[in-house]
C-alpha cells in the first residue's frame, strides 16, 4: 500500500480522492463454506480498505482535505442468508467507514459510506458459487441482472461520485436497498424472522459430501436454462461492458436438442 500511494503521489503530485471498491463474493449455504472463505472475504473487503486508508491518511492529513469513499453493501446492513462471509466482511467495512468519518470530523477530510444494493455489472459471472452451484447461480444471477431489481453500474457511479465529492455521510443505492436498511433499523426481530423464511426457500446443500464450488460462468453452463439466459441478458451485456468476461466467451450456452 505504501508503494501504491508513493507511486500515485509521484505521478499526480497529490491525492484528492480514495475509493475502496475491491470485492469478492461466495454464494451458498453455511454448510458449504469454509473458514478460509471468511478469511478471504474479510481480507479483501474489510481489511483491504483499512490498509489502503491508513497508507494514504498521513498525506490527506498534511493537506487538510480529501475524500474517502468506501463501497460497502446492503449486505453490511442486513445479513442475508447464503452470503455469510460476504456479509461479515461488509458489516466490518460499514463499521470502519462510519467510525472513520467520526474520527476525521473537523479535519477537512470527508468519509462517505456507499451502500449499494444489487449492481448490474456482470460480476455474477465471477462470483464463486458453493453447495448446489448451479441452483445458487440461478437466483443470484437473475437478481443481479433484472433491471427492476438491480441498478445500472454507470448510473450508480454518477451517484457515488456526486455523493462522495460533496462529502455526504452515506449514499444508499437502489430502492430495494433503501427499504431493506429501513426495515432492519425499525423492525430488527421481524426482519430476522423474514430472512429465516427466505433461507428455507433457497437451495439446500447437497448431501453426502457432493457439495461443489464453481465460478458463475461455469455454474451458468451447468444450469442449462434458456429462461435464465433471457432473465440474465442485461447482466451479460454489462459483463462485456465492464470487462467481466476477461476477453473470453464464458457465457452459459444451453445444450442443443
Amino acid at each position: 500500500m505504501q508503494k501504491m500511494v508513493g507511486e500515485a503521489l509521484t505521478h499526480f503530485g497529490r491525492i484528492d480522492v480514495v475509493v475502496n471498491n475491491a470485492g469478492i463474493i461466495q454464494v451458498g449455504p453455511l454448510d458449504a463454506m469454509t473458514v478460509e472463505d471468511f478469511h478471504s472475504a474479510l481480507g479483501v473487503m474489510c481489511l483491504g480498505p483499512v490498509h489502503v486508508t491508513l497508507a494514504v491518511l498521513p498525506h490527506l492529513r498534511r493537506r487538510g482535505s480529501g475524500h474517502v469513499i468506501n463501497i460497502t453493501s446492503i449486505g453490511g446492513k442486513i445479513a442475508a442468508p447464503h452470503i455469510l462471509p460476504y456479509a461479515c466482511a461488509k458489516f466490518g467495512a460499514v463499521g470502519f467507514s462510519e467510525g472513520l468519518r467520526a474520527e476525521l470530523a473537523g479535519t477537512g477530510i470527508t468519509v462517505t459510506t456507499v451502500v449499494p444494493g444489487l449492481m448490474r455489472t456482470g460480476s455474477h459471472l465471477r462470483a464463486e458459487f458453493k453447495g448446489n452451484a448451479a441452483r445458487e447461480y440461478a437466483w443470484f444471477g437473475a437478481g443481479a441482472s433484472l433491471p427492476l431489481v438491480s441498478m445500472d453500474a454507470e448510473r450508480a457511479a454518477r451517484r457515488i461520485i456526486a455523493g462522495g465529492l460533496s462529502g455526504k455521510p452515506e449514499v444508499t443505492l437502489t430502492p430495494v436497498a433503501v427499504a431493506a436498511a429501513r426495515m432492519v433499523g425499525l423492525a430488527p426481530a421481524p426482519t430476522t424472522r423474514l430472512l429465516g423464511f427466505v433461507n428455507r426457500l433457497l437451495p439446500k446443500p447437497p448431501r453426502h459430501g457432493t457439495s461443489r464450488s464453481a465460478p458463475g460462468w461455469k455454474a451458468g453452463r451447468d444450469l442449462q436454462s434458456r429462461l435464465h439466459e433471457i432473465l440474465t441478458a442485461a447482466g451479460h451485456r454489462a459483463a462485456k461492458q465492464f470487462n467481466q468476461t476477461n476477453g473470453r466467451d464464458q457465457f452459459p450456452r444451453p445444450r442443443e436438442g
